[in-house]
């Protein structure tokens, strides 16, 4: 069983976690029940899968609920690239978040590679 909370990946997840909310808070009321919740839910599943994850006895278990992780960062980055379109943040506002999804995305994928070396 490997400790989640000594891995860096998914402590730089839970701190994206408050960035998003933090700035989901600034979206119209209208999305509370639309894309609030959905981005909410799903920056929530990137600590959330990895730390399950950890719990598996397997390589192969553990690289399964990364790729979970791994998607839902990648959803994440497109809710926010629609919040754009949609006009409910800036491109500026959202810029330094993207590009921290984008990192954790790329980390999270090293992870996986890792790991499936090591099955």
């Amino acid at each position: 069983m490997r400790n989640f909370r000594k891995l860096d990946v998914w402590n730089d997840a839970r701190q994206l976690v408050k960035e998003i909310y933090e700035l989901t808070s600034g979206l119209p009321s209208t999305e509370k029940f639309g894309l609030i919740s959905q981005i909410n839910r799903c920056v929530l599943s990137i600590p959330a899968n990895i730390a399950e994850g950890c719990a598996k006895d397997s390589q192969k278990d553990f690289v399964r609920f990364l790729q979970i992780s791994l998607g839902s960062a990648f959803e994440l980055e497109s809710h926010l690239v629609i919040c754009t379109d949609l006009n409910f943040v800036s491109e500026n506002e959202v810029f330094l978040v993207i590009e921290k999804v984008q990192v954790l995305q790329k980390r999270i994928a090293s992870l996986i590679k890792y790991n499936r070396a090591n099955f």
